[in-house]
């Protein structure tokens, strides 16, 4: 579904991610983990067209995506759940679940697809007039994810969807995660809590310092030393 070929991605002079190369399997959950600072972040942003590659490229779904806008990748069925949320703290938790249906027009399926978010997400319909910004920190990730999926992504990428959350909140967010992948949208996750994030993925790569260095089978990953000593804590 996703092919990543040898993409240099630079902030000024500063080379953040360096010949990385990655491929994402329709129907897969794929897993990036690494360090703070290793270009997960990175990645992502280039995938969805905030950034631009200086070499390399990206194609999705055999079409090349690298010089696209945002908004054309988004049409084109990918959709990015932000590090820190980035939801509309202003608006409402319905404003902001239509916003992510901005660029649909089929309404009475929208109007389907918010219903059907509110059933799986009961808490975001008992607050659906409340403002975003005063939702607890699960609920506005939850609702960080129901706003990426009202663009009905065949391509769901995420950025550390556990940050900042209690441990019982960040296992409702994977299990939602596993949902999600069943129901038929592909992952790729970034994701810094690296043992949750290998015991759902189905494939993984890790970065360090802007470079892919280990890659494969997410259960094979799990029970390497090398990334049991690095992340696992093992």
């Amino acid at each position: 579904m996703l092919e990543i070929n040898s993409i240099d991605v630079y902030y000024g002079p500063i080379q953040a991610l360096k010949s990385v190369s990655m491929t994402v399997a329709e129907g897969s959950i794929v897993t990036i983990i690494g360090a703070n600072g290793a270009g997960k972040t990175t990645a992502l942003k280039t995938i969805s067209g905030l950034l631009r590659p200086r070499g390399g490229g990206v194609s999705f779904q055999g079409t090349d995506i690298t010089r696209l806008r945002p908004d054309k990748i988004v049409a084109l069925g990918i959709s990015h759940v932000p590090e820190g949320r980035r939801i509309f703290p202003e608006l409402t938790v319905l404003d902001n679940l239509e916003m992510g249906a901005y660029l649909r027009h089929d309404k009475k399926a929208v109007q389907r697809d918010i219903e059907m978010i509110f059933a799986r997400l009961p808490r975001l319909n008992e607050r659906k007039t409340q403002m975003a910004g005063t939702l607890s920190g699960g609920e506005q990730q939850m609702l960080a994810i129901g706003r990426a999926l009202m663009s009905q992504p065949k391509l769901l990428l995420m950025d550390e969807p556990s940050m900042g959350l209690a441990p019982l909140l960040v296992k409702e967010i994977f299990a939602m995660i596993e949902e999600i992948n069943r129901n038929g949208t592909t992952i790729l996750l970034v994701e810094q809590n690296a043992h949750l994030a290998l015991s759902i993925a189905h494939q993984a790569y890790v970065l360090e310092t802007g470079q892919i260095v280990l890659s494969g089978p997410a259960h094979e990953l799990a029970h390497s030393e090398d990334v049991k000593k690095a992340y696992l804590g093992g």
